[in-house]
């Protein structure tokens, strides 16, 4: 595992050993803390992102995240705690000497200048030689496929274009780390995506540190090789996106990381990494997204929307008796809204042709694959 978090930062999470470096990590944050007058905005943050890794850093408003992003690129101090770049400390360096990329939502070009102009804008404020500077900028166009739109302003360019040109310019003095601020925001769902594929690109070439904030799960699911998930200024999770979407260690990782649902289950024992558990009238046997206690009378499971169907599937399927609240079509896909016999509802997403079995106000026979469902501590 190449990008850790401490076990104070995660709640009571338990950590995973982790092989000694041979080298400094591209990033590690030690014990950040960061008021706001008598908000802590950061709670105590550690983290390591080993060099070469795409990590993102996701999380709902206020949680943190773009602060983390500002107290490493050096426009905010913390009040605790110290930041690491290549085992270089940091902390009280001004921005400007942290060697740091900086891609921001709205790009920040220079507007009166061309594409090249602003790639070579850093170097030339680092003082690189001429035909130093017109070698590297070229370099960076052909890498983000601009080769032949060096010579347009920003407003002959499109927002995906403009993109590029933000990723060129943090890119072309080579930083030791590149932070990305929502650089995806400001575009359409569809373009979003597609530079979510380019950007992942550009980082396999240019091989650089990336931190990379946002609050959108597709974003973060398409560009990562580790997702760090912010609430409530700390650290909540730290992993793969599968271990995050399969194993999620809360209730809030599986809601707001994987889009699941979560229902309470009465606890009825453990067998290693498994729990035994009573959920709308079925007994069932699901994995532990984080050891449980056996003397805890309750858990939460989570339940992705993926994992009812109207047939049985996985080992053991749970037959369930629900009632239909609503359907929404969504082109090859239903998802339905709908509500155990003791009152818990669940949305499901099912086919397409599974739309003329469902009746509003009507029940339907589902069954549950508890092969994806994951037991995780109650939340009180």
């Amino acid at each position: 595992m190449n990008v850790r978090a401490s076990k104070e930062s995660r709640g009571e999470a338990t950590a995973v050993p982790e092989p000694v470096p041979s080298e400094p990590a591209g990033l590690e944050l030690r014990g950040l803390v960061k008021r706001f007058g008598g908000t802590e905005a950061l709670r105590g943050i550690d983290l390591v992102a080993e060099r070469g890794n795409f990590v993102t850093v996701l999380g709902p408003s206020g949680s943190g995240k773009t602060t983390i992003l500002r107290v490493v690129a050096g426009f905010l101090a913390p009040d605790e705690g110290e930041v690491l770049i290549d085992g270089r400390d940091v902390t009280r360096v001004p921005p400007a000497s942290r060697e740091i990329g900086m891609v921001f939502q709205n790009y920040a070009l220079f507007p009166h200048m061309t594409a090249a102009d602003n790639i070579a804008y850093g170097l030339k404020m680092r003082r690189w030689p001429k035909a130093d500077r017109a070698r590297r900028v070229a370099e960076m166009l052909e890498l983000v496929g601009l080769g032949e739109l060096g010579g347009r302003l920003p407003r002959e360019l499109s927002g995906g274009q403009q993109q590029r040109v933000a990723v060129a310019r943090a890119l072309a003095f080579r930083p030791h780390l590149l932070l990305m601020d929502e650089p995806l925001g400001a575009l359409d769902r569809e373009l979003r995506m597609r530079m979510a594929v380019e950007l992942r690109r550009l980082h396999q070439e240019a091989a650089a540190t990336t931190v990379y904030v946002t609050h959108d799960r597709e974003e973060a699911l398409t560009l990562s090789d580790w997702i760090v998930i912010m609430h409530d200024g700390r650290i909540d999770a730290v992993g793969t996106a599968e271990e995050l979407y399969t194993r999620p260690r809360n209730g809030f990782v599986a809601s707001f990381f994987g889009g699941h649902n979560v229902a309470e289950a009465t606890m009825g024992g453990l067998s290693g990494d498994r729990a035994r558990v009573g959920f709308a009238g079925c007994d069932m046997e699901v994995v532990c997204g984080q050891p449980l206690d056996a003397a805890d009378e309750l858990v939460d499971l989570s339940i992705p929307e993926e994992a009812l169907s109207l047939t049985p599937t996985g080992a053991a399927p749970a037959r369930l008796e629900l009632h239909v609240l609503d359907d929404l079509y969504l082109g090859n896909s239903v998802r339905v809204t709908v509500r155990t016999g003791d009152g818990v509802t669940l949305r499901a997403v099912l086919p397409r042709d599974a739309r003329d079995s469902i009746r509003h106000g009507g029940t339907v026979t589902a069954y549950l694959d508890t092969t994806q469902v994951a037991a995780v501590p109650h939340e009180r």
